[in-house]
């Protein structure tokens, strides 16, 4: 698999004058692969913001680099490599710029001078992505908040980038529209090759990414497969994060004495388990 982007031994702070103050990062390492599925999670002041601007040039590093398709970020070059990253944030409504949906998308493509002919077609195509085509000429403050989200994807989207970088972009959605979202940036990974980078604090949107990066007071706490970080179980609850609805409920199943094979992160697993362990017998 090929290196899309990776920090090495990155470290900043927003105070770097005050010789006291926390690093907001400090000594962080890792690599992504093009197509993959990176989720970082933390509590609140863990450091997961702070990487999401360094790693699409909003902030640079004070120590070490970030380097994404085979180059070192930096003021030259940070336009040139911008152009191939989306990023869609917590609160849609900050994004919106256009008087519609379509104008909305169209935004980042006429600053970017795209053709028109080729922007009319991205704008189209974009849209229909994430099944908001039939919004186009609708005012984006009369869209749910899942609507909202997904519009703000697909502006990502229009640009073709190589990668999408997702902050805590769920965070503000209902259960309705966070599994809309979701869905929808699934099904663009399997159609595409998308790579993907989540921020964010909810472990249930983790179990989708192929690694976990757990974050911890600036620090790289833990990193492996969703499996081997829930495997950690109370470590995750001390450091203020919350386990998934299925693996909590395997657990207190299994305390309650229903058989179940192991724990389980999926809600299908576990409904399965219980069945075909303890009805069908």
């Amino acid at each position: 698999m090929n290196e899309i982007l990776s920090l090495q031994d990155v470290t900043y702070t927003y105070s770097p004058e005050d010789t006291d103050m926390r690093k907001a990062v400090e000594g962080i390492s890792f690599t992504v692969n093009d197509g993959e599925w990176i989720a970082i999670v933390g509590h609140n002041g863990s450091g997961k913001s702070t990487m999401a601007k360094l790693m699409n040039g909003l902030l640079f590093p004070q120590q070490g680099e970030v380097r994404i398709l085979g180059e070192v970020l930096n003021e030259e070059n940070l336009w040139s490599i911008r152009s191939q990253m989306g990023m869609v944030f917590q609160n849609p409504d900050n994004q919106f710029v256009g008087a519609t949906v379509q104008d909305d998308v169209a935004f980042a493509l006429e600053n970017n001078g795209v053709p028109f002919e080729d922007m009319v077609l991205r704008v189209h195509e974009s849209l229909a992505q994430v099944k908001m085509d039939q919004f186009m000429n609708s005012e984006p403050h009369h869209l749910s908040g899942g609507q909202k989200q997904r519009v703000a994807i697909a502006g990502a989207l229009a640009l073709k980038p190589r990668i999408l970088i997702l902050d805590e972009a769920t965070s503000m959605l209902d259960p309705q529209g966070r599994e809309e979202v979701l869905a929808t940036i699934h099904r663009l990974r399997e159609d595409t090759q998308l790579t993907v980078l989540s921020i964010t604090h909810d472990l249930e949107e983790a179990l989708l990414a192929d690694r976990i990066l757990v974050m911890n007071k600036g620090k790289k706490y833990a990193e492996g497969t969703p499996t081997e970080i829930f495997a950690r179980g109370e470590e995750l609850v001390e450091l203020g994060l919350d386990l998934p609805f299925s693996l909590k409920m395997s657990k207190l199943l299994l305390e309650q004495g229903v058989y179940l094979q192991e724990e389980h992160m999926s809600e299908e697993e576990l409904v399965k388990d219980v069945w075909t362990s303890n009805f069908n017998k």
